[in-house]
């Protein structure tokens, strides 16, 4: 079914804290090679924490969980990596493809072989216009069904943030704010909205979720972590940024899979880089309080 590095079998089998990263942030966030030095630094941040990191991916048909460094420079090498929801991991597992893990995937992958904490970017959700177009991420419902702490900053901020705190909520899924009362829009500390807690400790969290696994509770826990003030983009200036790659986004008619990887590339060239700096401050500060929130549990 899947394939634990020795590392990352060692850390489970003696019951130490690990942290479950998507190799999609390493193919479809950034370019080469700054993905690379993205996908190394994340690991890195683990480590530094006390934590044994397990990057995600599929490896010639098999579910690797902790990645060779010739494994991640595939990864982050091959420009036409597939990006694989849960729903494409059995086929490309099948055809023994590679592919890149989201949100989705990672989030079941990992927790079905033991590991309690996940961290990344920013989860996927209801896409801007998914009244006519049904765009809602499958990030959403393989969270609902998988028993596992998520920290992220918040949702993309290229998405229906109301919307997809509604969809949170209709599918169980806690939201934690961490030391925060206010649901963070991944490049922006504020989104504009609430969320229902707020916890202010790594052991606040561990609490929540061993509760959570004793009420036999399949949906994960999200916690919600701000971009690091001095990284974060001023709502407005994010707005007028938004705007503009969303009319790009129209005007090249991208849909599905296509479309997070396309906004993503529109913002840096809109923001002159700018976006880039707030993404990756985020990753290293949500890795690092995965780490303490998986030692915590």
């Amino acid at each position: 079914m899947f394939q634990l590095s020795p590392e990352v079998r060692k850390a489970l089998d003696r019951n130490r804290p690990v942290v479950a990263l998507e190799s999609t942030l390493i193919a479809h966030g950034f370019d080469y090679p700054e993905n690379i030095e993205v996908g190394r630094a994340v690991e890195a941040v683990v480590r530094d924490a006390g934590a044994i990191p397990a990057t995600i991916a599929l490896v010639a048909g098999i579910i690797k969980i902790g990645l060779t460094a010739d494994e991640m420079l595939e990864v982050a090498q091959n420009s036409s990596m597939p990006k694989l929801s849960l729903r494409d991991v059995s086929v490309a597992a099948g055809l023994k493809k590679w592919g890149a893990t989201t949100v989705a995937s990672t989030a079941y992958i990992a927790s079905l072989a033991g590991i309690t904490v996940f961290s990344t970017g920013g989860l996927g959700g209801v896409h801007r216009g998914a009244k006519e177009s049904w765009d809602v991420s499958a990030d959403l419902l393989s969270l609902s069904q998988s028993p596992i702490v998520v920290v992220c900053s918040g949702a993309k901020s290229i998405l229906d943030i109301p919307a997809t705190l509604e969809v949170l909520e209709s599918y169980n899924i806690p939201v934690l704010g961490y030391q925060t009362d206010r649901f963070p829009g991944f490049y922006v500390r504020d989104s504009g909205y609430p969320v229902p807690w707020q916890i202010n400790k790594p052991s606040d969290a561990a609490q929540i979720f061993r509760e959570q696994l004793a009420l036999g509770l399949d949906s994960a826990l999200v916690v919600a972590n701000p971009v690091p003030e001095k990284d974060a983009v001023d709502k407005e200036t994010h707005d007028k940024w938004i705007e503009k790659a969303l009319a790009e986004l129209k005007r090249s008619k991208v849909t599905g899979k296509a479309v997070t990887p396309f906004m993503l590339h529109s913002l840096k060239e809109i923001s002159n880089n700018n976006s880039v700096k707030a993404n990756r401050s985020l990753i290293f500060n949500n890795a690092a309080l995965a780490a303490e929130i998986a030692k915590a549990i």
